[in-house]
């Protein structure tokens, strides 16, 4: 089945001369040259109702363009556009994993932590940023599991992305007199707090969740810039929290 992507891509160029055609793929890495940014350009004048993010120049002879949610791949004068599974054959390195990988990564000092929810346990030595929806089961489950994790700081980004309400819960929490109460009375106890009226951060976090790529929650990101998903049991939690990276 077709991409939506690429559905509209093949529509933008059913008038090209020349188009390669192989399978869907990932987002690529930042652009770093002068090259870059002129194929940037190029891409972007072809293309002008695409969403052109980062293009990197790769040693294969052309270069990864982030379209949106996606990569494609081009020569320098974008004559001929690519959506690749690319793999490097002598290192069986998969390339186009790898780079959708590097745009979820952020160091975690570059998170925008005032956009969270702060709750400190114990001496709050170690640190978590997680991205979690009201609705989400799972995100309920790893909150029943953090009851048992002590001496960690946790940053809550209220990321509504799974039903309708979500946005509106995420609002009331963050708006209440307590937000870091009010989160753990509503994944623990299901208690929702009173409607109240601020300027909550809803639509920065779900750039930022859109920015790092972030799909699903719980998404948590650890001090030694490594992510994952899911709710994790409590031994991998901790490894995890310690700085270990553990297989899932």
């Amino acid at each position: 089945m077709i991409p939506a992507f690429f559905r509209k891509l093949i529509a933008v160029l059913s008038t090209a001369a020349a188009f390669a055609v192989l399978a869907p793929c990932a987002p690529a890495a930042a652009a770093t040259d002068p090259t870059a940014e002129a194929v940037k350009g190029r891409f972007h004048e072809r293309f002008p109702e695409l969403e052109v993010g980062r293009v990197h120049r790769t040693p294969y002879g052309f270069y990864e363009v982030q379209v949106g949610m996606d990569m494609v791949y081009t020569d320098e004068q974008v004559s001929d556009v690519m959506q690749v599974q690319l793999v490097d054959a002598m290192t069986r390195r998969h390339v186009t994993r790898a780079s959708l990988e590097s745009l979820s990564n952020i160091a975690f000092d570059k998170l925008p932590l005032d956009l969270a929810i702060k709750q400190v346990k114990g001496n709050g030595k170690r640190k978590v940023a997680i991205f979690e929806d009201p609705n989400c089961g799972y995100c309920k489950q790893l909150r029943h599991t953090l009851q048992q994790v002590d001496d960690v700081t946790i940053y809550t980004f209220l990321y509504p992305i799974l039903a309708a309400d979500s946005a509106d819960k995420s609002r009331a929490i963050w708006c209440s007199k307590d937000p870091a109460a009010a989160w753990d009375d509503w994944m623990l106890h299901g208690k929702m707090p009173a409607v109240s009226q601020c300027d909550a951060p809803v639509d920065k976090v779900l750039a930022l969740g859109k920015q790092l790529m972030v799909s699903g929650t719980p998404t948590l990101y650890f001090e030694n810039g490594t992510h994952t998903s899911g709710a994790l049991p409590l031994a991998m939690l901790q490894a995890r929290l310690d700085g270990q990276n553990t297989k899932e």
